[in-house]
């Protein structure tokens, strides 16, 4: 029977060769020491890493963290390999399977006439591979972060038709979680305020999806704009005389509303 496992060739494969050899016996004491386990923490860094990169449209330095980030895929997989579970054959043959499978508007005879109906079909066939007795939403990651997870959670539900249908009415859900907060703020019940305020973030992450808008780079860009502003405060104040924490909130609030006025007048 012919072998139909993807044949690694080339530069992709001298990579797998360099992993193993630093895994080999004589080869690097640190990589030797490593295990699936202790190389997650890199993994998710390294992931980070290479958003941020994108995010900043530096193609150099995004070429670079993809590397990095390929690099500990081929470890995982040649950890895996040594222990007999499976190697980086197996993972390319596995999601090359799925993408054909998940993709029949593109491999096969259904249509798809937008990316909203490819979204559609691409879950109802990942529901028919998974197990029947799982809820829907049992593959959502909790180990994502809290804004990633919610707009993921929200948008697959969407999916399946839970959703608003106008705008005007997650306005309304906003308004509505924050007179709720409000309220338990008032109560000063802790764990009531702890929920309430998880309910307004939910809310207003569903705000950004329906707006287009990805929840964890909005946030993002918003808590690079604040650094950059307090960077200038801390810089203003230094140009007077003064240290952060010797000044009161009067003084740095006027002098934040004229950095904020400058970035607005600058555009």
């Amino acid at each position: 029977m012919p072998d139909h496992r993807p044949q690694i060739t080339g530069d992709f494969a001298k990579l797998c060769e360099i992993v193993a050899k630093l895994r080999a016996p004589g080869g690097c004491p640190w990589d030797r020491e490593q295990t699936n386990q202790s190389l997650l923490p890199a993994l998710i860094e390294e992931a980070y890493e290479t958003a941020e990169a994108a995010r900043a449209q530096d193609d150099a330095h995004f070429r670079e963290e993809l590397g990095d980030l390929l690099l500990l895929v081929v470890m995982h997989a040649q950890i895996a390999h040594e222990t007999g579970r499976f190697d980086i054959e197996d993972v390319i043959e596995k999601v090359s399977d799925k993408l054909i499978r998940r993709h029949p508007h593109v491999f096969g005879t259904s249509k798809a006439r937008d990316a909203v109906a490819v979204l559609k079909q691409w879950e109802a066939i990942k529901r028919e591979e998974k197990n029947a007795d799982l809820h829907y939403l049992a593959s959502l990651p909790r180990a994502l972060p809290g804004l990633v997870r919610a707009q993921k959670a929200q948008s697959k539900a969407a999916r399946v038709n839970f959703d608003w249908t106008a705008l005007r009415d997650v306005i309304a859900k906003v308004e509505e979680e924050l007179g709720e907060t409000k309220e338990a703020i008032d109560s000063r019940q802790e764990e009531r305020i702890e929920d309430e305020i998880g309910d307004l973030l939910f809310a207003v992450v569903n705000l950004a999806r329906k707006s287009k808008i990805d929840a964890e780079t909005a946030l993002q860009s918003a808590t690079d704009k604040f650094v950059a502003r307090f960077n200038r405060l801390e810089d203003e104040l230094k140009t007077r005389g003064r240290k952060l924490g010797e000044v009161e909130l009067t003084e740095m609030d006027a002098i934040w509303d004229q950095i904020k006025q400058t970035s607005n007048a600058q555009g």
